[in-house]
């Protein structure tokens, strides 16, 4: 994906020089209509919901607001499939190897973040751990865009890089979910 290049500014003649045309002035930024600069980075967020219940997009897009700024990444394109335990136990059998359902799935594919939960599995563990629907998807969105970002849980200092990661996202958006791996 290429990244915008930032424009050089138009020339402007000098006082020794002699212009040959009209002269030609930067143009300016662009400002809302609000007459305020804008305050957060366009989200490129792109969301298919075929789980069941359907997840509340603003909600969503607050969750990859959130943790992406927490990664020091805010205009990284994530996109997010909200499916059931079928879909997701075939994408796990063909890219992981491993044919049983899981809760959530991230690929970094050209500098973005893919993800693929599980709404399903998510409402079995929140009902388990006694927490919303709400929380445990925002957990698997966190745990996928850490995963994307650098994060591992493979090693038990990286797990608890990442665990600790995860608390620090989740209280920003307060919300309460169980410990993991506690």
């Amino acid at each position: 994906m290429k990244r915008p290049r930032a424009r050089s500014p138009r020339k402007v003649p000098t006082a020794s020089r002699r212009p040959q045309g009209p002269v030609q002035v930067p143009s300016p930024e662009p400002v809302p209509a609000s007459g305020r600069p804008a305050r957060r980075a366009a989200l490129a967020l792109a969301v298919t919901d075929r789980g069941r219940p359907r997840t509340n997009l603003a909600f969503l897009r607050s969750v990859v607001r959130t943790t992406l700024h927490f990664v020091e990444r805010p205009t990284m394109p994530v996109s997010l499939l909200l499916t059931g335990d079928a879909e997701i136990a075939q994408l796990h059998a063909r890219h992981l190897g491993d044919s049983t359902p899981t809760d959530v799935i991230s690929f970094e594919i050209d500098g973005g973040a893919e993800i693929v939960i599980s709404v399903e599995t998510a409402l079995r563990n929140a009902r388990h751990h006694g927490h919303s629907l709400r929380a445990e998807i925002a957990l698997y969105i966190v745990h996928g865009i850490l995963h994307t970002t650098g994060f591992d849980d493979i090693r038990a200092r990286d797990r608890a890089r990442i665990r600790a990661a995860e608390r620090a996202v989740m209280q920003r958006l307060r919300l309460d979910v169980h410990a993991v791996d506690a």
